[in-house]
């Protein structure tokens, strides 16, 4: 894992560290590049499963985020949160009874709750709650649900990100402790952001690269370290060129 800040001119992260602790955007970047190979590992290690996290991932990364967007408002409907509840299950713990009770949820009250959650919007806090009347949502659910349609303002309380921030450490699925965790990361995003020229930082991304290094660090470290020489490599001033005598 990465340690403390990172400087430009070093050749190689240090795994000592969480990813959280760097300031380099650069370092950042190459994690978040390295995601999708990083949820193919993490496809490949589901057994029964395998292969079935990919496409559910690429589901609601990038389609549902676009079904989203192409409303005149902006809300899930009921088939849409019972596939977000498989993808959030089928990445981390499966407990086949949420799946049941989120699809007990009616159709017209899914719409009417996800609407006027993200119209609360930019009160997260509020929008939580609103979401956790309906049944099987809790704050993390919450969370997916509102990243899913405001990635700029929310990020997704994955136990691998949350954990990966020291001082959120252990755990607790409340409406506090997502609080907490959604404070840190948008500090880190509007740090990445003041650093990084590029300037496209969300809390969304920057949890999607937490997940990617917690999960890389426990599969397969050298992904991340090949990450870490690639990013060096692009970074090595050109080499100056021997006169000719």
């Amino acid at each position: 894992m990465l340690q403390g800040n990172v400087r430009k001119n070093s050749p190689i992260m240090s795994l000592n560290g969480p990813l959280f602790s760097c300031e380099d955007p650069h370092v950042w970047r190459g994690v978040y590049e390295k995601y999708w190979q990083v949820v193919e590992l993490k496809s490949e290690n589901k057994g029964k499963k395998q292969g079935k996290l990919l496409a559910l991932d690429k589901w609601y990364q990038e389609a549902l985020p676009t079904a989203i967007a192409g409303r005149s408002e902006r809300f899930l409907t009921q088939s849409e949160l019972v596939k977000l509840m498989e993808w959030k299950l089928t990445r981390g713990k499966f407990r086949p009874r949420l799946q049941q009770m989120v699809a007990s949820n009616p159709s017209e009250t899914v719409e009417r709750c996800t609407r006027k959650a993200f119209g609360l919007l930019p009160d997260i806090s509020a929008a939580i709650a609103e979401l956790s009347s309906l049944k099987a949502l809790g704050p993390a659910t919450a969370s997916a649900v509102l990243a899913a349609g405001a990635p700029e303002q929310v990020a997704f309380m994955a136990d691998e990100a949350v954990e990966s921030i020291p001082s959120l450490k252990p755990i607790q699925y409340t409406a506090k402790h997502y609080s907490l965790y959604l404070q840190r990361v948008k500090e880190r995003t509007q740090a990445l952001n003041r650093v990084d020229t590029e300037q496209t930082w969300t809390p969304h991304k920057v949890e999607l690269c937490l997940w990617a290094w917690a999960v890389a660090s426990q599969l397969q470290p050298s992904l991340l370290q090949s990450s870490c020489d690639e990013e060096a490599e692009t970074r090595k001033p050109p080499a100056k060129r021997q006169k000719v005598k």
